[in-house]
């Protein structure tokens, strides 16, 4: 099918159906609501045969002086034919006149092609996938861990803005309504220490983002490790997990629940610099779609 029988457009609500197409034809796990909210907190480009078959698509979701480059999707019989590339470049160039650094979590096969365009890597994580059997039997929660409330917003967004690098309120709330199980902080003498968010999924339930603070003679271990207990002692199988590879013994902790290693992903930058926030509080990252 030649480039020149495709459309090119902006996405939006119509062309949610086609977007829930190619997550589907490619195995990943967001559904409508990820979706929506992507399109809400930003914005992104598909391109569409005549019949109104949508084969690709690319968002980018701003977040203070940078971007997430997400969702860059081509139907697996339009693979090969540059779709990717043009969409990612359109990205890019709209980043470019905003003044925003693009930033990306690549998997293995799209690292390739982000590197050509003039991406570098900056850290990694793994997704972990518990497809049977019970992550662990509830049990009474560690000391501090409780479910979040109202009044720890602003605590938590200030964490949050430290880990991640910008302030991202408006996903994170969508998130803590979406899966209140797993919505939990650990405070300890009045100040929020760590806290968990997660969602549904078309395929499975997703938990992240896990965010610590690291305090006197503790370098967030503890702290992520009894959150992720309490959340899950509360949630079903099928889970999905993307830890960062440095949490070593929280990565630990899932492989000797029976949690298996489904790929990495690599977070990379365009351009000059490092990977905005400090990683070393990211324990687990909200998903490669959000950041």
């Amino acid at each position: 099918m030649a480039t020149t029988e495709l459309r090119a457009h902006p996405l939006d609500a119509a062309s949610l159906d086609g977007c829930l197409a190619l997550t589907r034809a490619a195995g990943w796990n967001q559904n409508a609501a990820d979706w929506r909210l992507m399109l809400e907190i930003g914005h992104g480009w598909g391109l569409t045969l005549a019949d109104g078959t949508l084969v690709a698509s690319t968002l980018v979701l701003p977040y203070g002086g940078f971007a997430w480059v997400s969702m860059v999707l081509v139907l697996p019989e339009q693979r090969r034919k540059g779709f990717a590339a043009r969409l990612l470049r359109t990205a890019l160039a709209d980043l470019r006149a905003a003044g925003l650094t693009p930033v990306l979590d690549a998997t293995p096969a799209g690292r390739a092609v982000y590197l050509r365009e003039g991406f570098h890597d900056s850290w990694g994580f793994r997704r972990y996938q518990l497809a049977n059997g019970n992550p662990a039997r509830r049990r009474a929660r560690a000391d501090g861990v409780r479910p979040l409330a109202a009044d720890d917003w602003p605590q938590l967004l200030a964490l949050d803005a430290k880990a991640f690098g910008a302030s991202r309120e408006r996903l994170l709330r969508a998130l803590a309504m979406r899966l209140p199980a797993a919505a939990l902080v650990l405070e300890r003498g009045g100040a929020i220490r760590g806290f968990l968010l997660g969602r549904e999924g078309q395929e499975a339930w997703q938990l992240g983002p896990l965010v610590v603070d690291s305090g006197a003679g503790d370098d967030g271990a503890g702290t992520g490790q009894a959150l992720l207990d309490a959340a899950l002692g509360e949630l079903p199988v099928p889970l999905y997990l993307d830890a960062a590879d440095h949490a070593a013994s929280l990565v630990a902790s899932l492989e000797a629940r029976g949690f298996a290693c489904q790929r990495p992903f690599t977070r990379m930058v365009f351009g000059a610099g490092g990977a905005p926030g400090d990683a070393a509080k990211v324990m687990l990252v909200a998903g490669p779609e959000l950041g």
